[in-house]
C-alpha cells in the first residue's frame, strides 16, 4: 500500500539522482532534472540522498494516499493542495490515509519534486530507481505514471504533526528562480566556431523551444557556425553540454541525454546552474555568461557545503521528533 494515481499529470515520473557508472555501456543516466530541488525535498523528510521521489512537469497529478505519510514538495510552484486546502512548499507535511494531493495553476518554474518519508519502495535497476523514458526501464514500467498506478510507501502513523515545524529559507528559491545568465565553461570545440558565432552566443538571448524535453533543451536564436565545416569524432557528453547541429541552433543536453555525441560543443553549463536551467519552460529566455573553471569549482563547493550544513540542521530536527 502507498499512493494511488488518480490523474497522471502531463509527465510525472519516478526519479532519484540517476543511474551512474554505466555510460561506457551506452546506458543513459536519467535522474532528476533539478537535482537541487530533489535533494532539498528528501532532506526535509529525513530521507537518504538516494531515496526515490516523483518529478512533476508543468501539469501535476492527483494522488490518493492509502497510508499515512510525510511528504515535502520543492521546486516549481504548482499550487499544491491536500483535500482542496493549499499547502506550503519547502516544508514537511503530514498526510493521512485517504487524503488527496492535487496540483492547480503553475505559478512559477516548470518542475516540482515530491519526496515521501522512506522513499518510493520499488526495485532498483542497475543501482537506481530512476525512470529511463528513452529506453523504457526503471521507475514504474519505464514510463510516466498513469491513472491506476500504485506507488508503495512506508506507513508512518504519526500523531504529532505539529512538531513538523521547520521549513526552508527563501534563499534556496532565489538560487533557482532568478533572471541571471546561465554560466558556462568553454566547450571542447569552442575555438572551432567563428568569431561572430562566439560573440552572438555570449551577447544575444535564446528562447527555449517547444520541442525541448528531458533529453535536450532546443534553443531558438542566433545561428552558430564553425569557421570551417568538418567531421568530428563522436565523444562523450555530459549533463549541460551545449551542442550545435548543422542548423546552427544550440541544444543543451539534459538528464536523459545520450552518452556520446558528434556535434561540435561550444559550451558546458556549470553544475550549479543546471537546476536553474531545468526549471525553465518553453518560451523562456536564456542568456549565457562565461566563467572560469576555478569559479565553477568554487561555486560547486559552496553549494555542497550549504547542503551539508542544512542536512545537519534537519537531521537534528528529526532526532527531536518521535515517529
Amino acid at each position: 500500500m502507498g499512493v494511488t494515481v488518480l490523474k497522471s499529470g502531463l509527465l510525472t515520473t519516478v526519479q532519484d539522482l540517476g543511474r551512474h557508472g554505466y555510460q561506457r555501456a551506452g546506458i543513459i543516466v536519467s535522474g532528476a532534472m533539478d537535482s537541487l530541488s530533489f535533494r532539498l525535498a528528501n532532506l526535509l523528510v529525513g530521507n537518504e540522498i538516494l531515496a526515490a521521489g516523483l518529478e512533476v512537469t508543468l501539469i501535476g497529478p492527483t494522488l490518493r494516499f492509502e497510508v499515512d505519510s510525510i511528504i515535502a514538495i520543492c521546486g516549481g510552484n504548482f499550487t499544491p493542495t491536500i483535500n482542496n486546502e493549499e499547502i506550503p512548499l519547502n516544508k514537511p507535511i503530514f498526510v493521512r490515509k485517504g487524503d488527496q494531493l492535487k496540483f492547480g495553476t503553475l505559478q512559477y518554474g516548470s518542475r516540482c519534486y515530491i519526496a515521501f518519508k522512506g522513499g518510493i519502495l520499488i526495485d532498483q535497476v542497475l543501482g537506481s530507481r530512476s525512470t529511463c523514458l528513452p529506453a523504457n526501464f526503471g521507475g514504474i514500467k519505464g514510463r510516466a505514471l498513469q491513472k491506476g498506478d500504485k506507488l508503495p510507501l512506508i506507513d508512518f502513523s504519526y500523531k504529532h504533526s505539529y512538531k513538523l515545524s521547520w521549513s526552508l529559507s527563501s534563499y534556496f528559491d532565489s538560487l533557482l528562480f532568478n533572471n541571471e545568465p546561465i554560466r558556462f565553461l568553454k566547450g571542447r570545440q569552442y575555438y572551432l566556431f567563428n568569431d561572430e558565432s562566439i560573440r552572438l552566443f555570449q551577447t544575444t538571448s535564446y528562447s527555449l523551444s517547444n520541442e525541448s524535453n528531458r533529453m535536450g533543451f532546443r534553443m531558438e536564436g542566433a545561428s552558430l557556425h564553425l569557421s570551417n565545416q568538418q567531421e568530428l569524432l563522436t565523444e562523450g557528453v555530459a549533463f549541460g553540454t551545449v551542442q550545435v547541429p548543422a542548423n546552427g541552433q544550440p541544444i543543451i543536453l539534459m538528464a536523459d541525454r545520450q552518452t556520446t555525441g558528434g556535434y561540435p560543443k561550444i559550451a558546458q553549463v556549470i553544475s550549479v546552474d543546471l537546476p536553474r536551467l531545468a526549471q525553465l519552460k518553453p518560451g523562456d529566455s536564456i542568456d549565457f555568461s562565461e566563467v572560469s573553471i576555478f569559479e565553477a569549482q568554487n561555486l560547486a563547493l559552496k553549494r555542497e557545503n550549504e547542503l551539508k550544513a542544512l542536512q545537519k540542521i534537519i537531521l537534528a530536527k528529526w532526532k527531536e521528533v518521535e515517529l
